[in-house]
């Protein structure tokens, strides 16, 4: 199986070690600020929820290359001796200030800045770009989806049908920062601690000769875990049969935890299905529901009338099909002593290393963020960029993931509710300090 080397500090653009190249030669050592940020919203998104940075942390607190890839260097005939000796001996020994995991930001506010020799701090722009905007785009979108499902439980499904191997693993450390339940994904089980959850397919159903068999076979496989999928042939004669099998599993004293609906008309299949359960005294088993939901189709369902307790959210969430990539950008603000200011057309940067600065009301609810310079206050604003890594060293272990969980899910609950809609929301309101907008008019 060919996949990823166990060190990938090559996972970098060309251009990222041509430029480190020229300034080694030019002799260009100082320190230079680079600052993450995401330009602009895409459309029905008002806020942003941070994710990726443990994983950015490790890459840079571990970064080194191996002689395999200074030797692949080498071969490409692009690069002096001189450089890659440099490159042999180069350890990340900057600093980095970010906004934690489960932070809600909102467009042009840095979500973390880093300040090193310029080569140093240059060449982390690809691995940071990629890791940041991933998890951060899939937190985005789950936290939609938790929000319009209002208390309802979400499943990650979208394993499959991820862009890839690692993808799939970051969507489901995303999607459970961001309030799902539980992914059906294994590996991120283990390597995450998140609880997995699964039923069957429709291909185990088919497999037995009768419908009603397969249900009973499951169930005598699952007495605890028992959730059967009912739409392969017909999902009413599907949910009489599991009412059956529900019933002969209470007179064995187990339960029939739920039944899953994934193809038809989900509002009025999950009405008729609540209703033959509930007959048959089955009140406490729980309708799943899974086939191409995301928030809209889940709002849409809910807004309907839709008899669901729970849903399995696959593709759309994985890939965030409606807004797959954010125009996120790594920019130098300043170098040496220099504030730096990029004016291109539409790409215009804030100059000088930042600070975030939220004000809240009294009970707690956000109302105003302030972007200002590093070394100012803002009354009653708390700062959101803290150093994580001070002379290329992390400063504390990383937070457990439920810790990341539960600032998201407080943050969350701090954000009006009009910033949250999934269409025409009332835009967040950002202001520059008048000190950072100073600099910017003296640049």
């Amino acid at each position: 199986m060919t996949g990823l080397p166990d060190r990938v500090e090559l996972l970098i653009d060309l251009y990222e070690l041509t430029m480190a190249a020229s300034y080694l030669e030019n002799g260009m050592t100082d320190p230079a600020t680079f600052s993450l940020f995401i330009r602009k919203y895409p459309p029905d998104r008002g806020y942003f929820v941070a994710a990726g940075l443990e994983d950015f942390l490790e890459y840079v607190a571990n970064f080194h290359f191996s002689e395999s890839d200074l030797a692949y260097l080498g071969s490409t005939r692009t690069f002096s001796q001189e450089f890659l000796d440099y490159l042999k001996e180069m350890r990340f020994t900057g600093s980095i200030r970010a906004m934690g995991e489960g932070e809600i930001f909102f467009q042009d506010e840095p979500i973390l800045e880093v300040t090193a020799p310029v080569i140093e701090s240059q060449i982390l722009e690809t691995f940071v770009i990629n890791t940041i905007s991933l998890q951060t785009m899939i937190a985005t979108k789950a936290s939609r989806c938790v929000h319009v499902a209002a208390g309802r439980g979400l499943v990650d499904f979208s394993l499959r049908r991820t862009h890839g191997i690692d993808a799939g693993l970051k969507v489901a450390r995303s999607s459970f920062i961001a309030g799902f339940a539980a992914t059906s994904n294994v590996l991120a089980g283990k390597l995450y601690g998140i609880p997995t959850a699964g039923t069957m397919a429709h291909s185990y159903i088919s497999s037995f000769g009768d419908e009603i068999e397969a249900f009973r076979a499951f169930a005598r496989s699952f007495p605890k875990k028992t959730i059967l999928l009912i739409d392969t042939y017909d999902t009413v004669a599907g949910a009489k049969k599991a009412a059956i099998v529900g019933q002969e599993m209470v007179k064995e004293g187990d339960k029939l935890l739920g039944v899953r609906l994934d193809s038809g008309d989900m509002t009025l299949l999950s009405r008729q299905v609540r209703k033959i359960l509930d007959e048959s005294g089955l009140q406490g088993t729980e309708i799943f529901a899974s086939s191409s939901f995301d928030e809209y189709k889940i709002a849409k369902t809910i807004k309907d009338g839709g008899r669901i307790d729970a849903f399995g959210v696959g593709t759309k969430m994985g890939v965030s099909a409606d807004s797959p990539y954010f125009d996120i950008v790594y920019k130098l603000v300043q170098y040496a002593d220099r504030p730096i200011i990029k004016r291109s057309t539409g790409k215009v940067n804030l100059a000088g290393k930042k600070q975030v600065f939220r004000r809240s009301k009294k009970d707690g609810s956000f109302f105003e963020d302030v972007i200002g310079l590093q070394d100012e206050t803002v009354e009653d604003g708390v700062p959101l960029l803290e150093t994580v890594m001070e002379n290329g060293k992390c400063m504390r272990p990383h937070p457990p993931l439920q810790v990341i969980r539960d600032r998201f899910k407080m943050n969350f609950s701090s954000l009006h509710e009009r910033h949250k809609l999934l269409q025409d929301s009332t835009p967040y309101p950002v202001r520059i300090s008048s000190r950072l907008q100073e600099l910017q008019e003296s640049l």
